[in-house]
């Protein structure tokens, strides 16, 4: 039963998840689920991580929390890993992907200004998903997350998802355009992948026009997709990349990081968070990073990855409902020809706890850590009742 002290921002929410391990949870009453939604591609090391909890527990020990005012080991530490892993200059620590986005935003308007633009103004795409502060529900692609909190925010163009071509259009009929702002793959929007040199175009589109090339890898990042960046599989550097969700495995935390020009940008008083890059977060971080190296998680995604789309394609290849197997490491969408929100329920009742998007598109997001077992008993559960429906 939902407490009536909260907001009814989520609606009736019908389970009470109070305990996990591994990629396992467990209701109030005592049932067991296979989590394939990982807290929506937060806890890829799974639930109750004993590195995260090991590095959580010494630092609350230790510091829990202290301004941005003074230096803080651990931040400075987990910004030189990052910067390591990306080839990115320099990052600013935020509290979640909403907040790494709109520093980004920011970023884009500094860019703008130093050129003399008055209106700096960030492509955006159709389907998108990027946050909901006002700058970010602007720049999300959704009319539904728009409703009701008008006016939006200016400094917006919106172009269809993979088409370079509209992206060149805008640009040669809006001359405030400064940035480009895309997810490498739609999570929210129901698992879009674009062309496979839909990234690289955009590179050059950008450097071209001397735009900024920001991606929005919040859902994408820390080894989900079969890298710990998505971009490394196409052999480009962005401007700019948020983070956040996998980064400290359930520790709010999130970031954006910058290259080039773009990381020159920011200067003392433009930007701050109370919270950002504090040293619980930042030694979670850390901890969950050293352990998608170690375990070679982010090689894991891809090879089971690949392992689920074979046998959703195999257990599904005469089911009419289906209209597309599709993923990229254990980022996979099963689209089917009709809405199916209520499959979220009857796999609950199995035991299984997946998550529907776009309506129509069952979106899995399982932790890193799934075995093979558990993958076959993702592929048994989940089959039968896209057969049924």
């Amino acid at each position: 039963m939902t407490s009536n002290s909260l907001m009814n921002t989520y609606g009736q929410r019908a389970l009470t998840l109070v305990k996990g391990e591994g990629a396992y949870v467990w209701d109030d009453h005592g049932k067991k689920y296979l989590d394939a939604l990982a807290g929506i591609a937060v806890c890829g090391l799974g639930h109750a991580h004993p590195a995260v909890t090991a590095a959580v527990t010494d630092q609350a020990q230790t510091l829990a929390h202290c301004s941005n005012l003074y230096n803080i080991p651990a931040q400075e530490a987990l910004a030189d890993k990052l910067s390591a892993l990306s080839g990115m200059r320099n990052m600013f620590f935020s509290n979640s992907g909403a907040e790494a986005n709109e520093a980004a935003i920011k970023i884009a308007r500094l860019h703008g200004h130093a050129k003399g633009v008055d209106l700096p103004t960030i492509i955006v795409t159709d389907q998108a998903f990027h946050g909901r502060t006002l700058a970010t529900l602007t720049a999300t692609g959704n009319r539904k997350v728009h409703a009701g909190f008008e006016p939006l925010v200016r400094g917006f163009s919106r172009a269809p998802f993979n088409d370079i071509e509209a992206i060149q259009a805008i640009g040669e009929n809006n001359p405030n355009i400064v940035a480009v702002l895309v997810e490498p793959i739609q999570g929210e929007g129901g698992i879009n992948i674009p062309a496979p040199d839909y990234l690289q175009q955009l590179r050059v589109l950008c450097d071209t026009k001397g735009w900024l090339l920001m991606l929005d890898e919040i859902q994408t990042a820390n080894g989900r997709t079969g890298t710990f960046f998505h971009y490394q599989q196409h052999n480009i550097l962005p401007d700019v990349v948020t983070i956040a969700k996998g980064l400290a495995n359930g520790v709010p935390i999130g970031a954006c990081l910058s290259h080039g020009p773009a990381a020159e940008l920011m200067q003392p008083g433009n930007h701050g968070s109370t919270f950002g890059g504090n040293p619980i977060a930042c030694a979670a971080a850390l901890a969950a990073i050293e352990t998608i190296e170690n375990e070679q998680l982010a090689q894991r995604a891809s090879e089971l990855g690949t392992q689920l789309l074979q046998a959703f394609s195999s257990a599904l290849v005469d089911c009419e409902t289906v209209q597309d197997i599709r993923g990229s490491g254990l980022m996979i969408g099963i689209e089917l020809n009709k809405p199916c929100a209520e499959l979220v329920a009857r796999a609950a009742d199995q035991g299984l706890l997946i998550n529907v998007t776009a309506g129509n598109v069952i979106r899995l997001l399982p932790p890193l850590v799934l075995n093979d077992e558990q993958a076959e008993t993702l592929v048994n559960i989940l089959a039968p009742l896209i057969k049924d429906f």
